[in-house]
């Protein structure tokens, strides 16, 4: 009863309700409780101590719409007038979209008698170009030149958002520079901290980012599981949209930039965009399928396949436009979210169970969204709750909507225990029977199978492989070796006069002479991976791969020796014993080449080994 009631299309509502009021009041708490700009533009750092200041109201700032103008010239008198107070009240600036430079100013003072050090923190992981200033006890300029798009250990302090340390002499007033350009959302949330208030604040502020990444891993691998389970594909779609919301917030953090130390300026640039675009599509195409679109909305699923698909392929244009469709694309994630919420609310309506649901879940991450976009383009304020609407709103889906799947799975279980029983009674004996009939049967075939294919890989007189075997096992060395550049060796092999054999010891002589020599190839070329195959009449050939020739040619030399302990008897031959001759050729394959040109090789090897008067082993 409880559970129907924190679903039902009414709850969501109050859901939505209760975060537009917050959302409300927090833009009325940024709009009137911060304090007016100072008249003294100088601010005193020994206010800094267990929390810290806001330097929004404190900085002087200056467009460089070229984004041309040096520190040098910044610096000039005539320029140096134009910087002008930032008029702003809040915990951020925040220009928006824009593809200017901005030049940021903050005069310091230490009026005390000790020195003094200071951390500067840029809490938005998202600034493209990032360059600091500060002055030295020498007279020489600190300059720090880091932001998404250089290296990680660019940054003054490892630490997901940007933080430069500040070392101010007693009574000292120096001033700090700022030069910022970004391709995506200009957002300045500048705090001036004292390095023992930070470190104890970076200490919570990690262990908060690693518990909402524990919550999503703990969704991820409870979701997996039921996939694993039921064999339902949407736990496995939720687990795609879960892992994209999870990596676009780690990009958003700083902590992809972070973990995974990327290197390439555009990818660190974009890898949050990337992530927005395939969250919005693994997202409707979780939805898609939770609300039975395509049975219930048979008219409009075409247009949620293309949408799914144009947010899949989207993000690649960033690629090729940079900073042009960056506002297009933010307004576009608003737009989405609408498309997703109007379609799982029309469900709703027509009581679809799964739609209320996703409602009441998605109703806050999509909000949380939307929030965050308009904070991104500079439509709402810079705070706690704007700066963290996507995470806020992420959390609580993945609380609702755990126990929304939990109740899929619940559900699943009991029509599938009803059907169970229904059935269980009425097949039980017959299918038993089945299936050992069946199980007889298939141990039957299975049997026969392997003794034919056994018979038509292997010669009936020699137990060695046959022709055919042969062939297909040098087809597939010769492709593994074009493959991984190893060398494969084939030896053709022929027994010594053994038509004259034949004539005097008869053919059942010969069946043995055969077998004998078979017996020593077997045991020589002792390798899993080598093959050695009767090729025809009383020849024999070796295929070896990751064999060279004069491997090879060692090998068929062993053979030899073997061969000449074993003294098989032939009046024919100038030993008075069975000899036999061979052809060796390796070769590693190119693309191109065919197989039948190594046989050819070895073969011709083969023949100058006969002419040289047998007894020998030839290296092509």
């Amino acid at each position: 009863m409880h559970r129907r009631l924190l679903f039902h299309p009414h709850c969501a509502l109050r859901w939505l309700l209760c975060f537009l009021a917050l959302a409300g009041a927090s833009v009325a708490l940024a709009s009137s409780g911060d304090p007016a700009a100072p008249a003294n533009r100088t601010l005193d750092v020994t206010h800094a101590s267990a929390g810290p200041l806001t330097l929004t109201p404190w900085f002087d700032v200056l467009e460089d719409s070229s984004g041309a103008l040096s520190f040098e010239q910044i610096r000039s008198p005539d320029i140096a007038a134009r910087f002008t107070p930032s008029g702003r009240s809040g915990t951020a600036l925040n220009f928006g979209i824009t593809p200017s430079a901005w030049w940021l100013r903050l005069r310091l003072a230490n009026p005390g008698d000790g020195a003094l050090d200071r951390l500067l923190e840029v809490a938005y992981a998202r600034l493209s170009h990032l360059d600091f200033y500060a002055p030295q006890s020498d007279g020489t300029w600190q300059h720090l030149h880091t932001g998404t798009t250089q290296p990680f250990d660019s940054r003054g302090y490892a630490h997901r958002n940007f933080v430069f340390g500040i070392a101010l002499p007693a009574h000292a007033e120096p001033t700090i520079y700022l030069r910022i350009a970004s391709t995506t959302a200009f957002v300045v949330p500048a705090r001036l901290w004292e390095p023992a208030a930070f470190h104890a604040f970076e200490r919570s502020d990690y262990a908060a980012q690693a518990w909402y990444f524990g919550m999503v891993g703990a969704m991820v691998l409870f979701n997996l599981l039921l996939f694993l389970r039921l064999r339902d594909w949407l736990y496995l779609q939720y687990v795609g949209f879960a892992l994209s919301v999870a990596f676009a917030m780690a990009a958003q953090n700083g902590l992809v930039k972070e973990l995974l130390q990327l290197r390439s300026p555009l990818w660190s640039d974009l890898c949050t965009s990337f992530g927005y675009c395939f969250s919005i599509a693994s997202g409707t195409l979780f939805m898609r399928r939770m609300v039975e679109a395509p049975r219930l909305l048979p008219r409009l699923d075409p247009w949620l396949k293309g949408f799914i698909a144009f947010y899949f392929l989207s993000p690649f244009l960033f690629l090729v436009t940079g900073q042009a469709l960056i506002k297009p694309m933010a307004v576009g994630y608003i737009l989405a979210i609408a498309v997703v919420l109007s379609v799982a609310a029309y469900s709703a309506w027509l009581r679809q169970r799964s739609a209320y649901f996703f409602l009441a879940a998605f109703t806050l991450v999509c909000l949380g969204a939307a929030v965050y976009a308009l904070h991104a383009i500079g439509l709402m304020p810079t705070n706690l709750l704007t700066a963290n609407a996507i995470q806020l709103g992420s959390t609580l889906e993945m609380i609702l909507l755990a126990l929304a799947l939990a109740d899929r799975f619940i559900q699943m279980r009991r029509e599938r225990a009803a059907m169970q029983k229904t059935m269980i009674d009425t097949l039980r004996h017959s299918e038993q029977r089945l299936q050992e009939r069946v199980a007889e049967r298939t141990m039957a075939l299975e049997e026969a199978n392997r003794r034919l294919e056994a018979l038509s890989r292997t010669d009936g007189l020699t137990g060695l492989a046959n022709r055919r075997h042969f062939d297909e096992v040098l087809a597939s060395e010769w492709a593994r070796s074009q493959r991984s550049g190893a060398p494969l060796a084939l030896a053709m092999i022929d027994i010594d006069w053994f038509k004259a054999y034949n004539d005097h010891f008869g053919h059942l002589g010969g069946d043995d002479c055969l077998r004998s020599v078979a017996g020593l190839l077997a045991k020589c070329a002792a390798r899993s991976s080598d093959l050695v195959a009767r090729y025809g009449g009383e020849e024999f050939a070796i295929v070896s791969p990751h064999t060279t020739g004069a491997q090879m040619q060692s090998l068929l030399k062993e053979l030899q020796r073997a061969l000449a302990v074993l003294a098989l008897p032939h009046p024919s031959t100038p030993s008075r014993c069975v000899t036999l001759c061979a052809g060796v050729a390796a070769h590693t394959a190119q693309s191109g080449d065919v197989a039948e040109n190594l046989v050819a090789a070895a073969d011709q090897a083969l023949y100058q080994a006969k002419l040289a008067g047998r007894n020998a082993v030839v290296l092509a």
